[in-house]
């Protein structure tokens, strides 16, 4: 079956930096959105893609191996952050494909999607780890309502989070004529899923198809970094249904709003799709601060550990370590700021209030996104903390 690409990664029109990043390796590919302030989030996409890339191209158990090179990315970032102050609670998504003969195996962990056009219908293969999805599988939310939604970009899950991921995993049979699209959220918080399948079906050449996906969302606003690749299946020539023949793909990165195409690795066709794109390997040097991603770690912090750190007389390492913790939860009936972990040992409380509001916790909770309040909402930070505060006071003043 032979195999044409196109892909192209974007700034968009709001921010300072690209944190997204795209791999494509026949029979590899994949896209990845970091976060984590100053370049942390270029730095945890590159990463983890430059991770992914490792995987053999010859196994035979090819998605057992993917999932395993994923976990390893997660991993790598996770310890990049622990080693460097100034990229601590960084993190990234990863949605990854890889084929083999006739078959397509998906990885998938964080809120970038992976979606399958076939026959005229578009499906999405990946769920969102993500706050509103969890919503709306429980009802609370619909899809509608999800994609409206302000906490939207809060994520359950992670790279570069916790030392263990959990990663969604499937195969599905590959027919001639499926086209295959991953896509961080940039473009599908721009723009509509009717939309995005009007174009897979339109623009056949998937460049073509990559570039106009990418306009459109930037033409609804551009709010965030843009990622997409399209992946196509097609009979090899002369009916031959040989795995692996890759056609000519130009892959696109632009560097800013009207700015001219710059991508590594784009240009003439060549016998093998190879390319790692990411910002952190061509925007190096940038200075300037990007807007702060409505993106928050839901942590699920492993307090056992902690426990037993102490109990084993880590007692120093184990009260750095909470020391360096932060979430918003609940004191004395109002919203307030903790240091700590929300927990105790034995008695002795891990945490305390470091600043507190005058936030009703009562009317906050009646709130579907902050219903998980009294259990503490885990943030990156003083500064973090204040702007799930900031939030909190917002959404509580446009509650009917």
């Amino acid at each position: 079956m032979r195999v044409r690409v196109g892909a192209r990664t974007d700034i968009g029109r709001s921010r300072d930096h690209n944190e997204d990043g795209y791999l494509v390796r026949e029979p590899l590919f994949a896209v990845a959105d970091g976060m984590g302030g100053h370049r942390g989030g270029e730095v945890a996409s590159s990463v983890a893609l430059e991770s992914l890339a490792q995987l053999p191209k010859e196994s035979d158990g090819l998605l057992r191996a993917l999932v395993d090179r994923i976990r390893e990315a997660n991993r790598m970032v996770l310890e990049r952050g622990e080693s460097d102050p100034e990229l601590r609670g960084m993190g990234t998504t990863l949605t990854a494909l890889v084929t083999q003969e006739q078959k397509a195996h998906v990885a998938h962990v964080g809120d970038s999607r992976a979606y399958l056009l076939r026959d005229g219908s578009l499906q999405q293969l990946t769920e969102d780890h993500s706050l509103v999805q969890r919503m709306v599988r429980e009802g609370k939310l619909t899809p509608e309502q999800a994609g409206r939604h302000p906490q939207r970009s809060i994520l359950t899950r992670a790279l570069g989070v916790d030392a263990e991921v959990a990663v969604d995993e499937l195969t599905l049979p590959l027919l001639a004529g499926d086209r295959l699209l991953l896509c961080t959220d940039g473009l599908t918080g721009m723009i509509d899923p009717d939309r995005i399948h009007e174009i897979l079906e339109s623009e056949r050449d998937p460049q073509a198809a990559s570039d106009l996906l990418v306009e459109e969302a930037n033409g609804a606003g551009g709010d965030d970094n843009i990622t997409v690749v399209v992946v196509d299946f097609e009979d090899a020539p002369g009916g031959a249904g040989g795995d692996g023949a890759v056609a000519a793909s130009t892959q696109r990165q632009s560097m800013a709003p009207g700015d001219p195409v710059g991508a590594k690795g784009a240009g003439a066709p060549s016998a093998e799709v190879t390319g790692v794109i990411s910002a952190a390997s061509t925007e190096e040097g940038a200075e300037a601060e990007p807007a702060p991603r409505r993106r928050r770690w839901w942590r699920l912090v492993l307090w056992a550990a902690v426990v037993a750190l102490l109990i084993a007389g880590g007692l120093f390492a184990g009260r750095a370590y909470i020391r360096s913790q932060w979430y918003v939860g609940v004191a004395e009936g109002q919203v307030a700021i903790y240091r700590g972990i929300p927990t105790d040992a034995f008695g002795y409380e891990l945490s305390g209030v470091e600043e507190s509001t005058d936030l009703p916790a009562a009317e906050v909770l009646r709130l579907q996104p902050w219903q998980g309040l009294e259990e503490g909402i885990t943030a990156n930070g003083l500064a973090d903390a204040r702007q799930v505060v900031q939030q909190i006071r917002l959404d509580l003043e446009e509650a009917p």
